[in-house]
């Protein structure tokens, strides 16, 4: 049988491309993103971390074995006390007020409420196809972009946050959870979870178009 991760990507390789190869994304590998553009990704995606620490925390209630709960309170810690520190800092080194922007931006209110709602309404695997869709697509933009020039030192540091060891063994973690559940699955529940999986990327191609939306700014 076809590991769920691969058929996942595979039912879903139209929509995966687009975000890869997203205008956002392209900017990066040219060294060309505005850096407008990058500031109002950055309060919109700081802000989706934190929503990110809830969607774990449904996946650690919701785990079924202590194996899984450690790793997920894992990225819990990974997610509080590195990727937020982060944003902190740049905020602080930009000058960035995150209360300036519109978090309440259509866009960027699907992707926080859509994503939320899988891990509140669905099971624990929901999230992790959900989650795998968003950092199996990071983790493969970021290595291609990481070997392009990048002049600001602070996107860098961004791109190299989805390529270390650490945020690699997240992606791999959450495709083999994915593979360990699907061996086990029927036919509705695989294409349901593949259908989690689109959902998520067609939230996270419009959650990158609207950096791109000068009204997103107070």
């Amino acid at each position: 049988m076809e590991k769920l991760s691969d058929f996942m990507l595979r039912e879903n390789r139209t929509v995966f491309d687009e975000m890869v190869a997203h205008r956002f994304v392209e900017d990066i590998k040219a060294d060309a993103l505005p850096n407008a553009v990058f500031e109002r990704y950055l309060v919109f995606e700081g802000a989706f971390v934190e929503t990110a620490i809830s969607i774990f925390a449904y996946a650690t209630a919701k785990a079924e074995t202590m194996t899984d709960r450690r790793w997920l309170i894992g990225v819990l810690d990974a997610l509080a006390n590195h990727q937020i520190a982060y944003f902190e800092r740049t905020f602080a080194a930009r000058g960035i007020t995150p209360a300036g922007f519109d978090l309440d931006h259509p866009a960027v209110a699907r992707f926080r409420d859509g994503m939320l709602a899988i891990a509140r309404d669905g099971g624990f695997i929901d999230t992790i196809a959900a989650m795998f869709a968003a950092e199996w697509m990071y983790w493969t933009w970021s290595k291609q972009a990481e070997r392009q020039k990048m002049s600001d030192p602070l996107l860098a540091e961004w791109v190299s946050l989805h390529t270390d060891e650490t945020f690699a063994a997240q992606a791999t973690w959450l495709r083999d959870r994915l593979d360990a559940a699907g061996e086990t699955l029927g036919e509705r529940e695989r294409v349901h979870l593949s259908g989690v999986f689109g959902k998520a990327m067609r939230l996270e191609i419009d959650f990158h178009s609207a950096a791109y939306a000068e009204g997103s700014a107070r």
